[in-house]
Formats: C-alpha cells, sequence, structure tokens
C-alpha cells in the first residue's frame, strides 16, 4: 500500500483502549486482526497487477468475493521469508495453547528474526514476571524499529496505521506503554503513548483516552492541555462534551454547573457512571462511537484516579445541575 492509498483509508473506526490489550494465545484472533490478515491477502494478491480504470479494479476485487481470494492466492507469486514469518505469527496468534503457539512463533522467527507479533507471541508465552515481560515486548519493538528503518519511520510518520506493514510494530508498542503503565512506570508510558500519537494521529488504537487518563491523574494539566489543542485540530478525533468532562473532573472547570450541563448534552451517560447511577461493567467494550454509552464507560475507566479523588463534590454538583 502506498502512502496516498495509506492516507485515504487511515482513518478507521474508533477502538477501546481495552480493546486492544495484548492478544494472548489460546482464543480466536480478533475480528480486526482476522480483517487485517485478509487485508494483506488481497494486497498480495494485486501486485503486479495493472488495471486500465478504477472500474476494472474494482471488478478485479468482486471476483476475490469467497472462493475468489483463495484460488487468486494459489496463483500469486511465492510468499517471502517475511510473508511466511507473519503467516506463521497469525496462527502462533489464534493457537489454542501456549504449547501449540511457541512452535509456530519460533517457525516464524527461524524465518524472520524481527517478525514482531512472533516476537510478542513469544514474550506472552515465556514471561516469569512482568519485568520480564516489558523486556521482551521492548526487544519486540526495537524488532520493528529495525525492520522499518529510520527513514520509513521519517517518511510515513502520520499515517502509519493505513499502512499493514506497520500495524505489529503499532500493536507491540501499545502492548508495552500499557504494561509499563499498569507496573506503576508511568513517565515511561506517556513517552510511548506521545509517539504512537505522532505515528498515528487519528488515533485508531485509541491510546488518547489512555494518555488524557494518565495526564489527569498525574495532574499534568499542561499536557491535558496540549492534548486538547491537539484533538481540537484533528476532526476525527473531536467530542464536544470531552474538555467539559476532563475539566470538570480534574476539578480545574471555572463553572463546573455549566460545564456539566454542557457535557451531558453531548453524551448524557458518563455522568451516570461518574457518580454511580449505573454500574460499570466488569468488561470494557472492545469499540466505541462518539457520544455513546460505550464511550461512556472508556471516558469512566480511563480517568480513573482524577474522577475517584472528588467523588463526594461530583455527586454533590451532579445533584445540583440536575
Amino acid at each position: 500500500m502506498d502512502k496516498e492509498e495509506a492516507k485515504r483509508t487511515g482513518k478507521q473506526s474508533k477502538e477501546s483502549p481495552r480493546g486492544m490489550r495484548q492478544h494472548v494465545s489460546g482464543s480466536p484472533l480478533p475480528s480486526r486482526l482476522v480483517t487485517e490478515k485478509v487485508m494483506r491477502d488481497v494486497h498480495r494478491v494485486m501486485q503486479g497487477q495493472e488495471f486500465q480504470s478504477i472500474e476494472e479494479a474494482n471488478a478485479f476485487l468482486a471476483r476475490l468475493a469467497g472462493p475468489g481470494l483463495k484460488e487468486a492466492l494459489e496463483k500469486a507469486a511465492t510468499l517471502s521469508p517475511q510473508q511466511e514469518a507473519q503467516e506463521l505469527a497469525y496462527r502462533a496468534m489464534e493457537a489454542p495453547t501456549r504449547k501449540r503457539a511457541l512452535p509456530l512463533a519460533q517457525q516464524a522467527l527461524a524465518k524472520d528474526p524481527d517478525c514482531v507479533d512472533a516476537l510478542v507471541a513469544l514474550a506472552a508465552a515465556n514471561a516469569r514476571s512482568v519485568e520480564d515481560l516489558i523486556a521482551r515486548l521492548e526487544k519486540a519493538v526495537e524488532a520493528g524499529e529495525r525492520s522499518l528503518g529510520a527513514r520509513y519511520f521519517e517518511e510515513n510518520k502520520g499515517h502509519f496505521w493505513g499502512i499493514l506493514e506497520t500495524r505489529p510494530y503499532l500493536r507491540a508498542r501499545q502492548q508495552l506503554a500499557e504494561l509499563l503503565l499498569d507496573a506503576g512506570r508511568v513517565s515511561e508510558a506517556i513517552g510511548h503513548f506521545e509517539a504512537l500519537l505522532d505515528l498515528n494521529p487519528n488515533d485508531n488504537q485509541g491510546v488518547r483516552d489512555i494518555l488524557l487518563g494518565c495526564y489527569l491523574a498525574g495532574n499534568e494539566l499542561d499536557g491535558a492541555r496540549r492534548l486538547s489543542v491537539y484533538t481540537a485540530k484533528t476532526p476525527a478525533l473531536s467530542s464536544p462534551g470531552d474538555e467539559r468532562w476532563s475539566a470538570f473532573c480534574r476539578g480545574t472547570s471555572r463553572a463546573p454547573e455549566h460545564d456539566l450541563k454542557y457535557a451531558r448534552n453531548h453524551n448524557r451517560f458518563v455522568e451516570l457512571y461518574l457518580t454511580g447511577k449505573k454500574k460499570l461493567l466488569r468488561a470494557m467494550p472492545d469499540s466505541y462511537s462518539f457520544d455513546s454509552e460505550e464511550e461512556a464507560l472508556i471516558c469512566v475507566e480511563t480517568m480513573g484516579e482524577a474522577w475517584a479523588v472528588r467523588r463526594v463534590s461530583l455527586v454533590a454538583e451532579s445533584n445540583a445541575a440536575a
């Protein structure tokens, strides 16, 4: 996929932070990875094809529906070692047990020592502690950077998500950042989240929500303001009530009753969860749309400590503004 195509396809549906937690061997591939694999297959069969018109290209794609893609893959060029490694990595991630995942990941690394997904699968299977897992994920991220190359980062910064080859790297780096956050190494996690936003401004991975929570919990108001400015410049991320909820929950709202009413108009569910009028779900949603109940759940989770310390006053102000 070239850069122009990446720019056109970079805007995807938002996925929640919890929806991006690392995939553990032993469960089916998440739908986003299944889609990614199909996209890779389609890209592979289209390599070398020359179309005289958009209509001709669309007709070719239509023939790939159903068994058409499998038949086209059988006629496609032989896989490169890197492509073979990625296929094995997908199988390792989908393997039902650690015992079956390990050899697949090892086979992938034998073909491509820098196969990021295989390194992550191996890390999840072999890590003996959180710190060990962090160290292994750091090596996976380094492998991705080495494989893509510094020039690649310079040329494609800003639309990484639209390029399939970057997905394993982006996944690994987010997994590392979230693990660092869980381990209390917040400043390191923030650095990775900020870097991910630089690479993927449309934030298809949902790291903006986690980063905002980090800023608010640590009372890093400058960081929260920078993120608000960044969001305002990125229409795909804009949610009118978001800044008001953030200001309200961190206690910096100049007019809390006014801001609460304003935010309520854009997502009434946030207030219900923040004040305990509605119970949180045990499992967070995998995706959300703006102004939805799913967005409210993610909002409450990522604000974490920032809203918890204000819970008493928040309930009072909420009732007063009702």
